[in-house]
């Protein structure tokens, strides 16, 4: 062979690669465009669990993308109210948020559906319904009304059923009971008498300690110890009947989720089912220690009697009646859920149950 004729072949070979790969560098870009977004959370800072929910989604998308598609987070009130973030998104004052669906009722009782109802799915059922059931469907059917992609993006776990200035022993004792609680739980404190009220979780101390409220529900011994509560109110209840498993979302401005390339609404997506699992372990791993500390210091813990879940069962269906007569979205959703649930409970009555009940009972027995 040549060795003149080789190397100059090799040489246009060689050119010719180097010219494929700055040919390709801008097609690369164009995929990898840089993207800055704000996201503005309903939560504050100081609750590092809920609120790092949203710094988990940010971390892991700039990550992801080498820094190309930016989300800088900011607390509530930083932007907007932190019970008016979604609000702010729908708008296109900010691209995203991370808050409760069941902030919002007021615009719409589906809303509710979002994050939890009294009665509804635990901790693990809602993501079964959202990720594999038809929850995401039909609520993004829902949200794009307004404008809104919801991404599920966080779960407390079943909920404390929140701090009361006295004993609640009766449902009586509920009655002129005037009590921060979300969503539609709400509408069924309000049906047994009591005076919901919706307040923002770092404005609930105060209101507490004035005596602007009666009571309050939160999240559960964790938060509510960081909020301080116990300082002002002496009895913990439970369950939140209302809150079995609620989701936390994130929503996107519909059009800004549209506008974005697919393999960042791939890493968004990712990054938000990641905060979702971690926000549920933070919360397992720090509730524990927190309710014995809350105890120590002086909080009566107390369950909610039978007749008192029982009634707020039967005032439930009644909420859900009624709004199912007059509003088709908020029944489609419902209907679906339930359904849903059914089925699902019919199953983890048998192995999940039967299991973490024994596992209990060993437990309580110092066997562990």
């Amino acid at each position: 062979m040549d060795r003149r004729g080789f190397l100059k072949k090799a040489g246009v070979a060689g050119a010719g690669s180097l010219g494929a790969v700055a040919l390709a560098a801008p097609a690369i870009a164009q995929q990898a465009p840089k993207i800055n977004w704000r996201l503005t959370s309903s939560f504050p800072k100081s609750l590092d669990t809920i609120y790092g929910g949203a710094e988990d989604i940010a971390a892991r998308v700039s990550a992801a993308t080498d820094g190309n598609f930016n989300i800088q987070v900011f607390a509530a009130g930083e932007v907007v109210p932190g019970l008016q973030a979604a609000d702010a998104v729908g708008a296109g004052t900010v691209e995203m948020c991370h808050t409760c669906s069941y902030y919002y009722v007021g615009k719409d009782p589906t809303f509710a559906i979002g994050t939890a109802i009294p009665f509804g799915l635990n901790a693990r059922l809602t993501n079964a319904w959202f990720y594999q059931g038809n929850g995401n469907t039909l609520l993004n059917e829902f949200y794009a009304k307004h404008n809104l992609y919801g991404l599920v993006a966080g779960n407390t776990g079943a909920q404390m059923g929140g701090w009361f200035r006295r004993e609640i022993n009766t449902v009586d004792d509920l009655k002129g009971v005037k009590m921060r609680i979300a969503g539609l739980a709400g509408k069924v404190i309000e049906k047994l008498g009591g005076v919901p009220q919706q307040i923002a979780g770092g404005d609930i101390y105060p209101a507490l300690e004035k005596g602007t409220i009666d009571a309050a529900e939160w999240i559960g011994p964790y938060d509510d110890h960081k909020l301080g509560f116990y300082k002002v109110a002496k009895y913990y209840y439970y369950p939140a009947f209302w809150e079995g498993g609620p989701a936390i979302h994130a929503f996107v401005n519909l059009a800004k989720w549209n506008d974005l390339p697919k393999a960042y609404q791939t890493v968004l997506q990712d990054a938000c089912a990641f905060a979702n699992t971690n926000m549920m372990a933070k919360y397992d791993l720090k509730n524990p220690v927190a309710i014995k500390q809350i105890v120590s210091e002086g909080t009566t813990l107390k369950p909610f009697s039978q007749d008192i879940l029982d009634a707020c069962f039967k005032a439930s269906m009644e909420v859900y009646a009624e709004i199912s007569a007059k509003n088709p979205d908020f029944k489609k959703v419902y209907d679906d859920q339930v359904a849903f649930k059914k089925e699902a409970y019919l199953w983890m009555q048998l192995a999940e149950y039967t299991y973490d009940t024994f596992m209990m009972i060993q437990q309580r027995g110092g066997k562990l």
